[in-house]
């Protein structure tokens, strides 16, 4: 018998940012702790075909995926709650649709019809959301329409997810993340924007099964009253979700209120028991008293947008820290500074604890990370380096220890005399074709771990990430340039050690200093800020968060 799937639909009203991806996973991971089989798909409005060209300061930071799908950062949400791998069927662009479709047409798929927004467009949309489900052999598949209801660019999901809906009423959940706005000067919340908001639901024909009712505080009786006569929805399934301290404790909020025993209720499933132990303790260590503080410098260049200061554009690396710093029972401060405005990086990294050179792409403020690299290296600050990080720790490498003072990568100096980092030919074995003719590696690939170094042992100190056997790891990629093999064993002799390579020795992927030299000092040309998860922080974050306590503390009994 074929698998009958569940979906719910989950949109967002009055502003965008209300929190739809957060309660998107949350109801995932509820779903799931009951014993389902659980899959989520983000559907977004803009053309791009991927995040992966969008600027990080526009929509965040694009989440990379095992298959080297380039995501919205929703994604990355998805993937930490359920401790589960998502990829490209996960994730859906207006752009991929359109062009599927146009492809279609041009292929005479659609036998001489006039191809139309309805129903070709939706058709695809619809397919589309049935491949990732099928793909996940789910139960239940989640879907967060990306953007807020009304808006024109999502308009042809909403009318997909009302098709899904009239063709079996049953099947097919609606909710409905809004925010109340509490104006200073009247002192009480207003629910006036939402029922705005489920009217032009109404007005496209769904009518949502459940609210959920963002604000600062928790919802009263009143305000429930007032959901309940204006927006057509039953008392008990206005949801309340207030703002929190962490984003991980929404789950218990919402279990609090029944809301995913609801939603089996009227899916017709039954309520088996949550398996939620391992969440709850994680929500008791975040809200419990912690024994110190540790100072990270992220020393990068997409920080701003206008007067404001954003996280968003390093959102994976901002959770990868805090899930270690929980871990080590921590508390972050995160030093962001901007590598091309900063006028004096010593003196700022004088006070962090550890320091850390994320991605980057081209030329701007890579002076600024070069000083903070040096910086880190002869002041004996614990350091991690992340692809970009990585390849210009190998060029200061150079530069200062070898004397080759125009070492360089040719992505930002195409004529340098010494290329220690260099782009190779296209092989379909090791890259794929991205627009133009670029060639990237992009998602997962294995690195043998050299045994003996710090990098090998971090690794082993933490079950599940390397496969002693082989000495294998996966990290995930997301890059075009590599270190030079010409400038290996010229590097080697001096003391670089490269720790990780390809399992054919082709590619660099991780490098460090040894420990009789530098306390802490690596360079991975994989992401793992993208593996790291609350219940399973990655190694090497734990172990520069550990590194980087050891260095706090060890320079205050200097001091004294």
């Amino acid at each position: 018998m074929p698998l009958r799937t569940k979906y719910i639909f989950v949109s967002g009203g009055v502003l965008s940012g209300v929190g739809k991806g957060t309660v998107t996973a949350s109801l995932a991971l509820l779903l799931k702790s009951h014993g389902y089989r659980v899959t989520v798909v983000k559907c977004e409005n803009y053309l791009n075909l991927d995040a992966g060209l969008i600027n990080p300061i526009e929509h965040g930071d694009p989440f990379l995926c095992e298959d080297g799908a380039e995501t919205d950062m929703d994604i990355g949400t998805y993937e930490k709650f359920l401790n589960q791998n998502l990829g490209l069927d996960n994730f859906i662009t207006m752009g991929q649709i359109y062009h599927q479709v146009i492809n279609q047409e041009r292929n005479f798929f659609y036998r001489g019809e006039d191809v139309e927004a309805i129903p070709h467009v939706t058709d695809e949309i619809i397919r589309r959301i049935h491949v990732a489900a099928d793909k996940d052999e789910a139960e239940i598949c989640v879907v967060e329409l990306g953007g807020t209801a009304g808006e024109y660019q999502n308009a042809l999901y909403y009318e997909a997810a009302r098709l899904m809906t009239a063709v079996n009423q049953t099947t097919v959940i609606h909710v409905h993340v809004s925010y109340l706005p509490t104006p200073p000067h009247l002192g009480e919340p207003k629910t006036k924007p939402t029922q705005l908001s489920v009217k032009t639901l109404n007005s496209m024909g769904i009518q949502p099964n459940f609210i959920v009712a963002r604000s600062t505080a928790r919802l009263d009786q009143r305000r429930r009253q007032r959901f309940s006569l204006f927006c057509s929805v039953t008392p008990s399934h206005i949801i309340d979700a207030p703002d929190l301290s962490s984003v991980y404790e929404l789950p218990l909020i919402l279990a609090d209120q029944n809301f995913d025993q609801l939603l089996l209720k009227d899916m017709g499933l039954r309520a088996k028991p949550r398996q939620m132990s391992a969440w709850k303790s994680l929500v008791k260590k975040i809200q419990s008293p912690k024994k110190g503080q540790v100072k990270i410098a992220i020393v990068g260049k997409y920080f701003a947008t206008g007067a404001y200061h954003l996280r968003d554009a390093y959102a994976a690396l901002y959770d990868a820290l805090d899930h270690a710093t929980l871990f080590h029972d921590l508390t972050l401060e995160v030093i962001g500074l901007d590598s091309h405005k900063e006028t004096d990086l010593p003196a700022q990294l004088k006070v962090a604890d550890g320091i850390i050179v994320p991605i980057g792409w081209g030329p701007r403020g890579v002076p600024g990370k070069l000083a903070a690299i040096q910086y880190a290296r002869e002041h004996q600050v614990p350091y991690l380096g992340l692809c970009f990080g990585m390849q210009l720790a190998v060029v200061e490498f150079a530069r200062h220890l070898l004397n080759l003072k125009t070492a360089h990568s040719t992505e930002i100096d195409p004529h340098t005399q010494d290329p220690v980092i260099h782009s190779i030919p296209f092989d379909p074995k090791y890259q794929r074709i991205k627009g133009d003719g670029t060639s990237m590696r992009l998602g997962s690939y294995d690195c043998l771990v050299k045994p003996k170094t710090l990098t090998y042992q971090i690794y082993a100190k933490h079950h599940g990430f390397i496969n002693p056997a082989k000495g294998l790891v996966a990290e995930r990629h997301r890059h075009r340039y590599e270190v030079n093999n010409t400038y290996r064993q010229t590097l080697a002799t001096a003391g670089l050690v490269f720790s990780g390579v390809s399992p054919d020795n082709f590619f660099v992927e991780m490098i460090e200093l040894p420990p009789k030299i530098h306390p802490f000092f690596i360079g991975t040309q994989g992401h793992p800020e993208y593996k790291s998860r609350p219940l399973k922080p990655h190694p090497l974050f734990l172990e520069f968060i550990r590194a980087a306590y050891l260095h706090h503390h060890q320079g205050r009994l200097a001091k004294t």
